[in-house]
């Protein structure tokens, strides 16, 4: 049995749409409304989960994880005293713990994002590459990194697909279940220090308009990115 995760009670930015992984759904005004952490149940996401290939991280991607995990320790300015991914959803959640804001937590983990590229590759990327043939390069090329490297070893198993929705190119990834998600079992920690963050990133510093439905019950995700007006 799963170890119950730590209170937090945040207001932030629900989509007034339940989220679903299984289909793509136009964007509604977001809504304010008060969340409480609290674990989806671990019953359904083990039997959806059941029979699957359990992911086993690289020596790239034990390295990837702890450079992450350095440029989270340097933003809030603490570090757990556990080891691996443990540790990581720790420090992560070190924010809320403290009391910060939901728009004070997602501006801190923008600014992680940002620390882990160069700093002339996003100006150059959004520059460059996102006017190419009206965004759909870089809406692939974002799809395809995604999929071989996304938050390196938060994702256990992903599928890329290309579809179309309201008659725009759109790359799509599939996260079959979130290694976030399924550790820390907290909703706040998902939509505040994962979800909107990322979001922000990519549409504001990448120039993809990302949109991320995550599913709660099974810890599956999907990932959608097409270009920013």
């Amino acid at each position: 049995m799963a170890a119950p995760s730590p209170p937090c009670l945040l207001h932030v930015l629900l989509p007034v749409a339940a989220s679903s992984s299984r289909g793509l759904r136009r964007r509604r005004r977001p809504t304010t409304s008060l969340l409480r952490c609290s674990s989806p149940s671990a019953d359904t996401a083990s039997s959806s989960w059941e029979g699957g290939r359990e992911y086993e991280p690289s020596f790239a991607d034990d390295f990837l994880l702890a450079f992450f995990r350095a440029k989270m320790v340097e933003e809030v300015g603490w570090d757990s005293e556990k080891p691996g991914y443990t540790g990581l959803i720790e420090v992560a959640n070190r924010p809320m713990v403290k009391g910060k804001s939901a728009l004070e937590i997602e501006q801190s983990a923008v600014r992680v994002l940002r620390s882990l590229f160069p700093p002339l590759l996003l100006v150059l990327f959004k520059a460059l590459l996102v006017p190419i043939a009206n965004g759909q390069l870089a809406s692939m090329m974002v799809g395809e990194f995604t999929r071989v490297t996304f938050f390196f070893e938060i994702i256990q198993k992903m599928l890329l697909t290309s579809v179309q929705v309201l008659e725009m190119p759109l790359t799509s990834v599939f996260v079959e279940k979130c290694k976030y998600l399924e550790e820390s079992k907290c909703l706040g920690m998902c939509i505040n220090t994962c979800k909107l963050p990322t979001q922000t990133f990519f549409k504001d510093h990448i120039g993809v308009d990302l949109y991320m439905e995550p599913n709660f019950e099974d810890y599956s995700c999907q990932k959608s990115e097409m270009l920013s007006e």
